[in-house]
């Protein structure tokens, strides 16, 4: 029995020795297995960032390719060539402020689910300025009602804003007062004071107002609320910048828009207008609303993302050039590239988080905040993924990419802005040192937006690179920023083209 004891233990003792080995065998097989997972899992994630770095690549020669076919499309739009993505609108504004211009002027700024009304009073190049405005939000209901709904109740509140006239304003007696309507939706413009709505957009669906004069809708809307008050001037957002952008410094010749949407707009010789057929102006100059947002050619280097969003989008094949560079969609094309990433490479986990598959659910504002994250762990991105995605643990790795998506993202947008700029600037010859010895031309542009205002590395990125792209040239043009420009250059155009200029 001893001796069988002795053999049976010996027994147990091999099976545990092999059993021992067996799972040093299997665990040394499970790390193995998690290791290459890991290994292909970051193969995955590597490919995917060197795609988008190749795909969202923007090098010097492809901007400058990108302006010569931003020119081409605005002499296509000047000649009214039907097929042309640039329509180049003219917008009837030929007398741009001066600096000289006295007097109380009135503006009204529709271009969303809120108005401004200001009221402005000129004191020339000596006194400048005195600006007081009131922002009204637009009850829903009036967003999907009548015309006359609409337009009544912001008379109404117009009216209500005159009432409130103080010391510092002065209508000199026996004159109306007047007004320019910066109107933020498409119209066909057929007078400096007259425009036709072509179609509502922002959540707006109002019945009995498209093909209408919006001009005559709001004249209409006063008359009834007994306010006399005459529209002198019918502006697109861009104008009105381009307008205040001039007052401010006569060497502007563009506006651009960088925000949730995009546009530009620029001063035009009136002879450079095949299209232009009235008598030309006194000035010799025409703003030109170019509508840019929606220029396509095919030196844009889309993306898969940029072609599925585009698909997938309310507007397909519309607003190209908008979609690659505007506040809303950066953001956007973020997302995309991330769910891939949580698909593909399983950026954040095993399960891809629900929230990331939610179309615009990562907004520009975010992303900024994201991409200006300078702490050592990225813990205020990572807050945000957490925020916005659900994603409680995020790995130091997923924030270091989310944030090198981020930046690759904003920076083709700025430098693809930064050329259509370039492009304006070439139509107009201002892109080189004159080669005959002549002193530089000071050229100014004037950008509002929030996109361009609060996200920072994109707008170093635009003044780099369009410095970079006009070489030599660029220690003449200057880029300002135009905070809140339509609204006052709204009022200033209405001055401008007041029917009591003559007269003074």
């Amino acid at each position: 029995m001893a001796k069988g004891a002795v053999v049976g233990t010996a027994v147990v003792a091999c099976a545990a020795a092999a059993a021992a080995v067996g799972v040093a065998v299997v665990v040394s097989r499970r790390r193995k297995r998690r290791r290459d997972a890991e290994a292909g899992r970051r193969k995955q994630a590597s490919d995917v960032i060197e795609e988008v770095e190749q795909a969202f690549a923007t090098p010097t020669p492809l901007l400058r390719g990108i302006a010569d076919a931003m020119v081409e499309e605005m002499e296509r739009g000047l000649r009214a060539d039907p097929h042309a993505p640039l329509k180049m609108l003219i917008s009837y504004v030929d007398n741009l402020p001066t600096g000289d211009e006295h007097g109380l002027f009135y503006a009204l700024d529709l271009g969303g689910t809120n108005f401004r009304v200001l009221r402005v009073q000129l004191g020339g190049k000596e006194k400048g300025v005195v600006q007081q405005y009131e922002e009204v939000a637009i009850p829903p209901h009036l967003m999907v009602g009548t015309s006359a709904e609409l337009f009544d109740f912001i008379a109404a509140e117009l009216e209500r804003f005159v009432g409130t006239e103080g010391d510092d304003f002065h209508l000199p007696e026996g004159r109306h007062r007047e007004l320019g309507f910066t109107f933020s939706f498409p119209v066909h413009q057929t007078s400096i004071s007259s425009g036709t709505l072509i179609k509502w957009t922002k959540g707006f669906c109002i019945n009995g107002t498209v093909g209408e004069d919006v001009v005559a809708e709001l004249s209409m809307a006063m008359e009834r609320q007994e306010l006399d008050m005459k529209v002198t001037a019918l502006v697109n957002d861009t104008v009105g910048t381009l307008a205040g952008g001039i007052y401010a410094d006569n060497d502007v010749v563009a506006a651009v828009i960088l925000g949730t949407g995009t546009n530009a707009a620029y001063v035009e010789h009136a002879t450079a207008i095949p299209k232009w057929n009235g008598p030309l102006p006194k000035s010799g100059n025409m703003v030109i609303n170019m509508e840019w947002g929606n220029f396509k050619s095919d030196k844009l280097p889309r993306s898969d993302y940029d072609i599925a969003l585009d698909f997938e989008s309310l507007n397909p094949g519309e607003q190209i050039y908008e979609k690659m560079i505007s506040g809303m969609y950066l953001g956007e094309v973020v997302r995309r590239i991330l769910l891939r990433l949580a698909h593909d490479a399983s950026l954040f986990g095993d399960v891809v988080p629900p929230k990331l598959e939610q179309l615009f659910v990562l907004r520009t504002p975010d992303m900024s905040a994201m991409h200006h994250d300078t702490s050592h762990d990225l813990k205020h991105l990572g807050a945000k993924l957490k925020d916005i995605l659900g994603v409680a643990d995020t790995s130091l790795e997923a924030r270091y990419i989310t944030l090198h998506v981020c930046d690759k993202v904003a920076e083709r947008g700025a430098r693809l802005a930064a050329a259509g700029i370039y492009g304006i600037l070439k139509k107009l010859g201002r892109d080189r040192v004159p080669s005959d010895g002549s002193p530089k031309q000071r050229t100014v542009v004037a950008i509002d937006g929030g996109l361009y205002e609060h996200y920072k590395k994109f707008r170093a990125c635009v003044e780099a690179t369009l410095a970079d792209l006009l070489g030599e040239a660029s220690s003449s043009v200057v880029v300002k920023m135009a905070n809140d420009g339509s609204g006052i250059g709204a009022a200033l155009l209405a001055a401008s083209h007041s029917q009591y200029t003559v007269e003074e």
